[in-house]
């Protein structure tokens, strides 16, 4: 082929994308239908979280921008239709109203056929006397009787009603007779209470510390249940099977979550630079304030050390302030309490190393760093006149977005409640599998080919960074309560001496902690 052949076979290949409405339009095209974001994305072949972040401001491209494009135009053409009807018919009932009075103005008319009908109606009003003057009509279709309410087939003077008294509520209701007086506001007899339908009250049942209807969906309870069915009770083919679908069921449980949430979450937004990996096997610039402290010194003696776990920390950590909408730039030493992202600090001297780990962790470098929500929050609260532990820090740039901190707390929930109740049935199927869901949909936020459905780099920054900082608080409560803190690792390792029990709980819960490893640390006393 040609240069020319290829510069030919680039113009016929290329073509202008398909214009899509504004943001909002896309939103009120799909409610205005009663349509959920899980139906349009299940005949787009996306996930329901693109649909919520192509109504936020992302744009589709490629062939799924023309499938969304004409399932866009269809909606409006399909509205505007319902529209156009819904006006007509207005139209022709306003038209048949002004039919109508002009037909009981004829009948109020002194002298005339039907005022002298009317004034013929017998005190009991069971129908009306018609002659053979009246003007009457075969309805095509029967209509309610206006002395009745019953089918009748004839029209006298524009009015549908019987022509034979016999039949004029003949299989009518009774008509309802006036009280007695002094028996108006009198409340029905017991007798006529047993006769009205009884309320059927909807069953719940406790589900953790909350309560549910009975028949709420369990989909993490259905999926083990199927798993185990599918591979005839083997539990470790089982939990395999659970473990290597757990990013896609997160997904759906979050989407099952978010039903009636208060807030839309951009599911694809720009990132700054600051996010961005520099390389593909490289990182970016965020600090996570990963601890990796061990205290220098320990008083003279043999010491008995307790090394703890604690429970579900990424679990814990998901409650967390996390930002709804694409960050944006800021400078200035100020924060904002409402939003929440990532910020350029220079960290604040900390004298503390002997006794507890530096809140930012271990960092060689000094000067100033990009750290999460989470990190920032916990340098201001330290540095507050309740601690008084360090200078405040001071905030150079942010990109942040408004932010709220129980985003995601249905779907934390969710997941604690059903790992409470794998825990108390001894269930480590059940376990697994919601470790593995909670744990990946952490660890797949950022650039994953394992989950295209939300792509929030820092999301994934702040919930680790949010993991990091509880640790630290436990290590401040161990301190504060008068151990002797040894050591801080990770999200989840906290060495202490002393009678750790009288300030943790033990357990397998996520509020308690459990032992992980004793060892004696120094040396006993001589002979």
């Amino acid at each position: 082929m040609t240069d020319f052949d290829a510069i030919d076979a680039l113009l016929a290949g290329a073509r202008k994308e398909v214009p899509l409405p504004s943001v909002a339009e896309r939103r009120a095209l799909r409610e205005e239908l009663n349509l959920s974001r899980a139906q349009v994305a299940q005949v787009l072949g996306v996930g329901p979280s693109t649909v919520g972040g192509w109504e936020s401001g992302r744009d589709p491209s490629g062939e799924v921008r023309e499938k969304y494009a004409y399932f866009l135009e269809g909606a409006r053409t399909k509205l505007a239709a319902e529209a156009a009807s819904a006006e007509a018919g207005a139209s022709a009932e306003a038209a048949a109203e002004g039919s109508d009075e002009d037909v009981r103005a004829t009948q109020a008319v002194p002298g005339t056929d039907a005022d002298t009908d009317a004034n013929t109606d017998t005190d009991t009003d069971t129908t009306r006397s018609v002659g053979q003057d009246d003007d009457v009509d075969v309805l095509a279709a029967p209509q309610p009787c206006v002395l009745c309410g019953q089918p009748a087939r004839h029209q006298v003077a524009g009015f549908p009603q019987h022509l034979e008294p016999t039949e004029c509520g003949k299989a009518g209701p009774a008509r309802p007779q006036a009280p007695a007086p002094g028996t108006e506001n009198r409340e029905p007899a017991p007798a006529d209470r047993r006769h009205q339908p009884e309320r059927v009250g909807v069953k719940v049942v406790p589900v953790g510390r909350r309560m549910q209807t009975a028949d709420s969906p369990d989909p993490i309870g259905s999926a083990v249940a199927a798993a185990l069915a599918e591979h005839a009770g083997d539990v470790e083919a089982a939990t395999r099977a659970l473990v290597k679908r757990a990013i896609p069921d997160a997904m759906a449980l979050l989407d099952h979550s978010r039903k009636g949430g208060r807030y839309d979450v951009i599911a694809h937004p720009w990132l700054p630079d600051v996010l961005q990996k520099e390389t593909s096997r490289g990182a970016d610039q965020i600090w996570e304030a990963r601890p990796k402290w061990s205290r220098p010194e320990l008083p003279p003696g043999e010491h008995e050390v307790t090394a703890l776990d604690v429970n579900g920390a990424y679990l814990s950590a998901l409650k967390t302030h996390l930002p709804l909408g694409q960050l944006e730039h800021s400078t200035g030493d100020h924060h904002d309490r409402r939003r929440s992202g990532v910020h350029l600090i220079t960290p604040p001297a900390w004298d503390h190393e002997a006794h507890l780990p530096n809140p930012i962790g271990s960092r060689d470098e000094p000067g100033p760093l990009w750290v999460t929500e989470p990190t920032l929050r916990l340098l201001l609260r330290v540095s507050g006149p309740k601690y008084g532990l360090c200078d405040p820090p001071e905030i150079h740039e942010s990109w942040t977005s408004g932010a709220t901190e129980g985003l995601l707390e249905k779907f934390r929930v969710a997941l604690k409640d059903a790992r409470d109740r794998a825990i108390a049935a001894d269930d480590e199927v059940t376990l697994e599998y919601v470790k593995a869901m909670y744990s990946k949909f952490v660890s797949t936020l950022g650039e994953s080919n394992y989950n295209r459905e939300l792509y929030r780099t820092d999301w994934m920054h702040l919930i680790r960074s949010q993991a990091f900082a509880n640790l630290w608080w436990k290590a401040h409560r161990a301190y504060d309560q008068g151990l002797l803190v040894v050591r801080a690792m990770g999200t989840d390792e906290l060495h202490v001496i002393g009678d750790w029990r009288a300030v943790f709980p033990e357990g397998r819960g996520v509020t308690e902690v459990k032992v992980k490893d004793v060892y004696s640390v120094g040396a006993g006393p001589t002979a």
